[in-house]
């Protein structure tokens, strides 16, 4: 497909300076950095992971085992 690009005159200078030292076309050196920010784009996650309150304390109790989901339930409800 052809369109026409307008690029700042350092930018332009850049990318026929690219093409020239890797013999390449201007076209593919920008193809290239378009698919490169698509594919950086792509790869970061959509939603920044959520800020979790922290609280002073000692940490984990002594013998509270944090993979046993029904020892903890256990201890929360006081049955232990």
């Amino acid at each position: 497909m052809r369109t026409t690009l307008s690029l700042p005159g350092n930018l332009l200078e850049y990318v026929r300076q690219r093409a020239a030292e890797e013999h390449r076309t201007m076209a593919s050196i920008i193809e290239d950095a378009l698919r490169g920010e698509r594919a950086r784009k792509a790869a970061r996650p959509k939603h920044p992971p959520p800020r979790l309150p922290v609280f002073g304390g000692r940490g984990v109790r002594p013998g509270v085992n944090l993979d046993s989901t029904g020892e903890l339930l256990d201890r929360m409800e006081g049955r232990w």
